[in-house]
């Protein structure tokens, strides 16, 4: 049996969940949300009395599944360290309407300065992870793996991954810059499907190479030429059937193309490895989080994460 007959070791899917990032790049991103809003300073706030103490629970208004707390932890602990944030639940947990998810205790004008930010983090990054957690719901015990994509809100790529993991998805590539694959482009640039791969495969680079197809024949030319990993692009689902029945386990085949939650299960079940979904990060809906101070605190006036009127 010559080399290029060798049964080819299918490749697992990506190495999995991109975890909670070091804090130096937690505050990193922090800091640039809150020049973004604070800038020179915040006007409004300063018309507090100085020394003004705050307490504040943080409420959600709906289920979902929580994720930013550290993101929001940073927001306060950037501006004033002595504020304290006192958790009841944790990034992954599912939460229910009217459950509190948080007592925070400090300065009530650095309360109010951060709630805008920190809550912008919070309600994104639940949401993301709420729509991941629909998703991965809606294949439950299928073979199959629910990836993003690098389709994410700018400024939020680390974030969002983080928290499509926390909903129980998987992470596709970073960037450009830690896998390849080959489009449409790619390939009319190449020449061919075999010269792209050829050129991918030659550059040495020690990473994931994928190729994506829109049709049985591309697919079983990328076979031919010895693809490991392919993207079948807007593919039917009797297509996405006659393509795992091609391809006999010898490559790792992902369905992509117009994902849907309606969708996706049907997907699950032509038998395909993993199936990539752009619409878990951009499509986001943000979960409606309420923060608001006591009455002791000598400000009761109610923040709220999603619906508040104005900024």
């Amino acid at each position: 049996m010559s080399e290029s007959e060798q049964p080819r070791k299918r490749p697992q899917p990506p190495a999995g969940a991109v975890h909670l990032p070091d804090v130096e790049l937690i505050e990193v991103q922090v800091r640039a949300a809150l020049s973004e809003d604070v800038g020179s300073g915040d006007l409004t706030a300063a018309l507090l009395a100085p020394g003004a103490r705050g307490r504040a629970e943080l409420i959600t208004r709906e289920q979902a599944i929580l994720c930013g707390c550290a993101w929001f932890d940073a927001v306060f602990r950037l501006l004033d360290p002595l504020v304290q944030v006192h958790w009841e639940a944790a990034d992954g947990d599912r939460i229910q309407p009217g459950q509190r998810l948080s007592i925070l205790e400090g300065s009530a004008a650095t309360l109010l300065t951060g709630e805008r930010t920190a809550l912008n983090y919070l309600q994104t990054l639940s949401g993301t992870a709420t729509r991941a957690g629909n998703f991965a719901a809606a294949v439950a015990g299928l073979p199959v793996r629910i990836l993003d994509t690098r389709k994410t809100l700018p400024g939020l790529r680390v974030q969002q991954k983080y928290a499509v993991a926390c909903g129980g998805c998987d992470n596709h590539r970073m960037g450009l810059f830690d896998a390849i694959l080959i489009k449409e482009n790619h390939i009319l640039a190449a020449g061919s499907i075999p010269a792209a791969l050829a050129a991918a495969t030659g550059a040495g680079a020690q990473v994931d190479i994928q190729i994506e197809v829109e049709s049985l024949e591309q697919l079983k030319v990328a076979l031919d030429a010895g693809a490991v990993s392919i993207l079948l692009d807007n593919f039917t689902l009797e297509d996405l059937r006659r393509a795992v029945t091609l391809n006999g386990g010898r490559a790792c085949l992902e369905a992509s193309g117009g994902v849907t939650l309606e969708s996706i299960r049907a997907i699950a079940e032509t038998g395909v490895d993993r199936i990539s979904v752009g619409a878990l990060t951009k499509d986001v809906t943000a979960v409606d989080l309420s923060m608001r101070f006591s009455s002791s605190s000598g400000y009761s006036e109610s923040m709220t994460g999603r619906n508040q009127a104005g900024g």
